[in-house]
Order: C-alpha cells, then structure tokens, then sequence
C-alpha cells in the first residue's frame, strides 16, 4: 500500500513541473513519502511536510 500511495505522488507531480514553486512543492511531497516509507512513518504526514518544505524552496529558489 505505501508503494502504491508512492507511485501516486510521484505521478501527480509530474503535472507540476511548469512551475517552480509547485515543482518544488511535488519534489518534495515525493521525497518526504518515500522517506516516510522507507522509515516506517506515516506516507501522508511525510508528503505533507515535504511539500510544504518543497514549495517554500522553491519559491525561494525562483
């Protein structure tokens, strides 16, 4: 199930490459789910966190 909730993040983000902030904002809900999963914690908290971390780089960034 976390792989399949993965997958899911990772392909909605792909849509979000047009812009930075919410590039950023993907890169980052897919990073913190992969790290969620892979550590045993929470996919939903770990995308939540990595996004919000995600766009605040990527409006930095741009």
């Amino acid at each position: 199930m976390k792989k399949v909730a993965l997958l899911a993040l990772v392909a909605a983000s792909l849509p979000m490459a047009a812009c930075s902030t919410l590039k950023g904002a993907g890169i980052g809900a897919a990073a913190g789910a992969g790290t969620a999963a892979v550590t045993g914690g929470k996919v939903e908290k770990g995308a939540a966190v990595g996004g919000a971390a995600g766009a605040v780089v990527g409006t930095v960034v741009d």
